[in-house]
């Protein structure tokens, strides 16, 4: 007889990313179509406030990601199911292509007088609780100018009015696109004027994928830390390395919405103490005592207080008055916005989605120092890849100490927005023979608005994402050896 199979051990179960907002997540508003961008908490006291009035963001708890509202008498109300929109698309119904446009805008005058209802007017269908498209239908039907427009002058005419009148609000999940985009529209400085596609080369180039362990060199905030943790998803380690004896700050991560196993493989450890794990029973690297004395000039890197804030990335409008003070919005620090997870509630119990699946919990925060018995499974087998975004610093003689905590054949990618700190650390590298497949290149990325009849590149744009220098970490032959 034989004996009965061992039982098979129960897989644990990948945690599954909510698709929708759940109390005391972090959620990025779209304010009337990128015009203005801003991180939240959903909290019961939590607020936004559009135009001249303030929102409960209470109704964005339990709605999916991706989400429409718009500003109802009582708050922010979800919009119902709507075609997609035919913003630009001026098409003939017959046969679907698109119709000869015969009027112009040559006889149109700009003297205000051709609408005409009054202010009063709209303050009195506010009154009588009309919605923000009746006053924009009102606006049109009262235009004198409306009809003899072209196609095109209507459709912008009624974005307009939509935008001042009838606001709409986007519920999007922060994630390393949206968090990069949103920080680099308003505050690039505090992230090292790292664009969106210059960060996902970075991760590229350092191979960073599941069950890596990889080593950051994060100056920017916390962006590189939490993008490298959010494409783990949870398998593998991040550790943060600082210079000196105060960590840099990594207060965006907050934005994220990590899960608790995801946020608890995230480490902070000073460059000595790795550097000496590499040194033991070898001579001390003169680089690291270099470095752990150099001093930075001020204001080369942005305080970390700064770096905490959350960001309001709001375009030039009619009502960049009325929102730039704000209790709850982006301009606040992030301390502020926390503090509703300390307040009257000392338990440790989780931020759970809708499927139960426990997310960041309340007590559990990044950066926290590896173990013993992590930093020894990190001097024997070493690092499978190297981020460094660290402006401000010497990358040469940073590289220089970083590069032994690598494994042998193990990528890496640093980044500066200045190209002869790189030069000069690609020759050194160069003639040290520490490396090989090094390169450097600049980022380029031109974004298209693509509609029907208008599609060209954007007007405006960023012509400049930093450099990047790449390369693989060799064996240093060692000359005393005869190698």
């Amino acid at each position: 007889m034989e004996p009965p199979p061992p039982p098979t051990p129960t897989p644990t179960p990948t945690p599954v990313i909510p698709r929708e907002a759940w109390e005391g997540c972090s959620v990025l508003l779209d304010i009337n179509d990128g015009d203005r961008l801003a991180f939240f908490r959903l909290t019961a006291g939590a607020t936004v406030k559009i135009g001249d009035k303030s929102c409960s963001l209470q109704p964005l708890v339990g709605r999916p990601f991706g989400s429409l509202f718009r500003v109802g008498p009582s708050g922010l109300v979800p919009c119902a199911a709507e075609a997609p929109s035919q913003d630009g698309n001026i098409q003939d119904g017959a046969n679907g292509q698109a119709q000869d446009e015969t009027r112009d805008n040559r006889s149109l005058v700009d003297n205000n007088t051709a609408q005409t209802l009054s202010s009063e007017d709209i303050e009195a269908m506010k009154r009588e609780g009309a919605s923000g498209d009746a006053i924009v239908e009102a606006l049109i039907a009262n235009s004198s100018t409306f009809g003899n427009k072209t196609v095109f002058s209507q459709e912008k005419y009624k974005l307009k009015k939509q935008k001042k009148y009838a606001p709409k609000v986007l519920l999007r999940r922060p994630t390393t696109r949206s968090i990069c985009e949103t920080y680099f529209k308003k505050y690039p400085a505090r992230i090292g004027f790292m664009r969106v596609d210059t960060l996902s080369l970075l991760l590229s180039m350092a191979n960073v994928g599941a069950y890596s362990d990889v080593l950051v060199v994060d100056m920017v905030g916390g962006l590189v830390a939490g993008a490298v943790a959010e494409r783990l998803g949870g398998t593998g380690y991040v550790c943060s390395t600082y210079l000196g004896s105060t960590p840099s700050s990594i207060d965006i991560i907050k934005m994220y919405n990590l899960s608790g196993d995801m946020t608890s493989r995230i480490f902070q450890a000073r460059l000595s103490d790795l550097c000496s794990l590499q040194n033991s029973g070898n001579a001390p690297s003169a680089l690291s005592e270099s470095i752990e004395g150099e001093v930075v000039k001020p204001g080369a890197v942005p305080d970390q207080s700064t770096l905490a804030q959350p960001v309001d990335a709001a375009l030039p409008d009619e009502n960049a008055q009325s929102t730039a003070a704000q209790p709850i919005d982006i301009e606040v620090t992030e301390p502020a916005m926390d503090e509703h997870l300390n307040r009257g509630d000392n338990s440790l119990s989780d931020c759970k989605g809708n499927n139960g699946t426990s997310m960041a919990p309340k007590s559990l925060r990044a950066g926290k120092a590896p173990s013993p018995e992590r930093m020894k499974y990190w001097e024997e087998h070493g690092f499978s890849s190297l981020i460094v975004a660290a402006p401000g610093h010497e990358v040469e003689s940073l590289v220089a100490d970083l590069l032994p905590l690598l494994s042998y054949s193990a990528p890496f990618a640093i980044y500066h927005q200045h190209l002869q700190p790189l030069a000069t650390c690609m020759h050194s590298l160069q003639v040290s023979k520490m490396a090989i497949g090094l390169q450097m290149i600049e980022p380029w990325l031109r974004e298209y608005q693509v509609l029907p009849s208008r599609t060209h590149p954007h007007m405006q744009m960023n012509a400049f994402g930093g450099y990047i220098l790449s390369g693989i970490r060799i064996h240093r032959p060692d000359p005393s050896n005869g190698e």
